[in-house]
């Protein structure tokens, strides 16, 4: 099945309190990899360099993930408190 690798940055300000932005959309992990190298010493991301590999909640950093294509990844409803 064919995947792509979603790139993005979470910056931590309190617990509770994050911004996350979307950097990109990758065929590859290590395309994303590159693209981490290449922004991880640039204003505001230099300041939460690292690589987090696993989708556990608001870890400061570059988070990548890989999404299989074709394939709904919410598949459940949900309800606003």
């Amino acid at each position: 099945m064919e995947s792509v690798f979603v790139l993005q940055h979470v910056h931590v300000f309190e617990p509770g309190s994050d911004d996350v932005k979307l950097i990109g959309i990758y065929r590859s992990r290590a395309a994303a990899v590159m693209a981490v190298s290449r922004l991880r010493g640039e204003p505001g991301f230099s300041n939460d360099p690292d690589i987090s590999d696993d989708d556990s909640g608001c870890e400061a950093g570059f988070h990548i993930t890989e999404y299989q294509l074709d394939h709904a990844h919410w598949s459940e409803g949900f309800i606003t408190v």
